[in-house]
């Protein structure tokens, strides 16, 4: 990429509406890496958690695009199996497995991963994109804050069971959000039982453990790309719900759910090399940080992943 370009990418995203809104990939179009190939992924097996909705929807067409077998998992039975009813009409020939397991439950996580891998015997990449964003305070059936399962916990066990499942050269991607450039890592309060609890806090915090765990990941599974991505602002029922003053003011600059998806696509085609700390956004590897934060504190990380650990009971 020319010295030119590459300022002007960088400065999108350092001015944050023109590199996160749907401006950044209306701009970026011009210099970003071509492909993927059509085809490129016929032949290949992906497993895309909350895939019901929007940008785990938008992925799933995507992927089945480019000739992959898509494993769509949601919580709801009825809403999973809906969409595969909805994507094989839409689709004549497409390949889908419904799949049903609530990523926060660490008991149904393990027992939907016995049976997975039961009758699987070879996954190509693996998407962590189930997402929650609560108002108040909430537990699991295992105690734990319901963001921190679902975007940590849940996502941290199942690619432990799904390891050796992983083909040569997968990919695994989480879904992580630009809300964690606002979020350094906290190893001192997983739980979020200290002070007032902000959904949107959390939900920052959680996402900033993703781009922590995506790269212990890469150490852990080095045959395997691992990366975390950044979707931009993107137009779904969970901004609108969640956020709604947010969507209200910047619904003329959202992102649809296809440009969300696009980088994450993209990367369980093509599995471009990264370097730590693994986060991608609009099809090139950013900062995890936005300069003026100190590097992140290896003892603090060794103490987020211990305590990640202990709750899921996955050695470090």
């Amino acid at each position: 990429m020319p010295a030119l370009t590459r300022l002007a990418d960088a400065l999108l995203d350092r001015a944050v509406v023109p590199g996160y809104s749907k401006l950044g990939p209306a701009l970026r179009r011009r210099w970003w890496p071509s492909g993927p190939v059509p085809g490129a992924l016929i032949g290949k097996r992906v497993l895309v958690t909350g895939a019901t909705s929007g940008i785990g929807t938008a992925i799933a067409e995507g992927l089945l695009d480019l000739g992959a077998t898509v494993h769509v998992l949601g919580r709801n039975r009825a809403k999973t199996e809906d969409l595969v009813a909805r994507l094989e009409r839409e689709r004549p020939g497409a390949r889908l497995v419904a799949e049903v397991c609530d990523v926060g439950d660490l008991d149904v996580v393990r027992a939907w991963a016995e049976d997975f891998t039961g009758r699987v015997d070879e996954l190509h990449g693996l998407v962590h994109n189930a997402g929650a964003l609560p108002a108040q305070r909430s537990e699991t059936a295992q105690g734990h804050e319901l963001t921190l399962a679902v975007h940590v916990l849940g996502p941290h066990l199942m690619t432990a069971l799904l390891a050796d499942t992983l083909a040569p050269d997968a990919a695994v991607v989480w879904m992580s959000s630009g809300g964690m450039y606002g979020a350094g890592l906290r190893d001192d309060d997983l739980e979020f039982t200290v002070g007032e609890y902000s959904g949107v806090r959390a939900y920052a915090r959680t996402k900033r453990m993703q781009v922590v765990l995506a790269a212990e990941w890469a150490h852990r599974l080095p045959g395997t790309h691992v990366y975390s991505t950044h979707p931009g602002w993107v137009a779904t029922d969970g901004v609108t719900a969640s956020i709604p003053g947010f969507g209200k003011v910047m619904a003329p600059l959202l992102r649809t759910p296809a440009d969300g998806a696009d980088t994450t696509v993209w990367l369980l085609a093509t599995r471009p090399a990264s370097r730590s700390p693994h986060f991608w956004h609009d099809r090139a590897q950013r900062p995890s940080t936005l300069g003026w934060e100190r590097g992140q504190d290896p003892a603090a990380v060794r103490r987020f992943l211990d305590q990640v650990a202990a709750a899921t009971d996955v050695p470090g």
